[in-house]
């Protein structure tokens, strides 16, 4: 089997339906270029309280179900996949992404011609079609850490000694050996997994990519950027930045410190470390305040187009206007603008126009065949999703 994808999802139901809309054509290309060899999906639920296990047993058949109890974490409920996964390569894939139909099978020409690679990651846009900073990264030492959290990223976003974090000096669009990959979408070699381990389960959520990219480079095999394959990450569905994210991410961040810098300054980095949680966390709080702000007027009235043709034409209008949507026939009259995926409208050209589009128009995407169209408008914030 050339590839085991392994989902860990949580309350993000409609959103993981249209990513396994858009992951079931990608898995089509890999049969096409890679006949015989076969591929996997294995999905893991982490006591998920919105149906959204029982809806997708129902809806797609042939894969892996696993069930938690309880909410396991990001790490463990990937490494209960992990230990079912049969494929030569494994990809795990967050459940809030919607990745072209070529995507995975260049990602597997890619390792098939490079031996010296590890592991790989894409370029990554969110749901507003911006492009994602996360998609390649820095290791987060000491300075690189402390540079993030003094600002100096944002202020010289370019550098390659302030901006390490994000290696702003490598361009978004060309394909680099980088040090982090995001856990949103990170494929693997399957045989270094099996000398390096899968995830620490000491990182319950955020932080564990890191560790993992960090562990994949010390075992001499090399971490590659593809910016010739974009997948969309709406990001909302599974990171909220609340006070609860700003202690994970600043943990998981001291944690990766102490286990991998302990002598490389992490006693002076400690203290920011504690000093920027509590930063993080009013800052947060004065956003939340402008937000409701924003949001608390008259909300403005959507205008709706629909680009595409698809079976389900009818409900599809219906369900807009239900939803208070005025439907327009001109793009130029809108400022929405739902993808409706099908025959002649690939993800692939979804996703290029989003990019195109981007700060024009609002984005909600259907999947030909799905009860369901999903957006979002910032990456901060949870998207909509509406049942058809």
């Amino acid at each position: 089997m050339v590839l085991s994808v392994i989902i860990v999802n949580y309350n993000a139901k409609y959103f993981l339906e249209q990513c396994l809309c858009s992951l079931s054509k990608a898995l089509d290309c890999i049969d096409q270029k890679f006949p015989g060899q076969g591929s996997e999906i294995i999905l893991i639920d982490n006591h998920s309280t919105d149906s959204s296990f029982e809806f997708i047993r129902n809806r797609f058949s042939g894969m892996k179900f696993l069930s938690n109890t309880e909410n396991l974490g990001f790490s463990k409920a990937n490494n209960q996949g992990l230990n079912q996964a049969r494929g030569k390569y494994v990809l795990f894939l967050n459940p809030d992404t919607i990745i072209p139909e070529e995507g995975l099978a260049e990602c597997i020409t890619h390792f098939e011609e490079n031996p010296e690679t590890g592991a790989i990651g894409v370029r990554m846009i969110d749901g507003s079609g911006e492009y994602l900073k996360e998609s390649k990264r820095g290791f987060p030492s000491p300075w690189a850490a402390l540079c993030k959290i003094l600002g100096l990223t944002v202020i010289f976003p370019r550098s390659r000694l302030f901006a390490k974090y994000y290696l702003g000096h490598l361009s978004e669009d060309e394909n680099s050996r980088i040090d982090v990959l995001s856990g949103a979408f990170l494929m693997v070699r399957t045989d270094i997994l099996s000398g390096i381990g899968g995830f620490d389960e000491q990182f319950f959520m955020y932080g564990e990519d890191i560790d993992l990219s960090y562990r994949i480079r010390k075992a001499g095999f090399y971490n590659y950027y593809l910016a010739s394959t974009c997948i969309i990450h709406f990001k909302g569905e599974s990171t909220i930045k609340d006070h609860q994210y700003n202690q994970q991410f600043y943990r998981a961040m001291r944690l990766f410190v102490q286990k991998h810098f302990t002598s490389a300054g992490s006693p002076f980095l400690n203290p920011l470390l504690n000093i920027s949680i509590w930063m993080a966390a009013r800052a947060n709080r004065l956003t939340n305040l402008f937000s409701f702000a924003r949001t608390s007027g008259a909300k403005k009235q959507i205008r709706s187009y629909l680009n595409g043709m698809t079976g389900n034409m009818e409900r599809i209008k219906q369900a807009l206007i239900s939803s208070g949507r005025q439907l327009v026939g001109e793009m130029t009259a809108s400022n929405e603008v739902v993808f409706l995926q099908g025959e002649g409208h690939s993800y692939q050209h979804i996703i290029r126009q989003m990019q195109i589009l981007v700060k024009k128009y609002s984005f909600r995407i259907h999947g030909e065949g799905s009860q369901s169209i999903v957006g979002s408008d910032s990456k901060n914030e949870r998207g909509e999703s509406i049942s058809i």
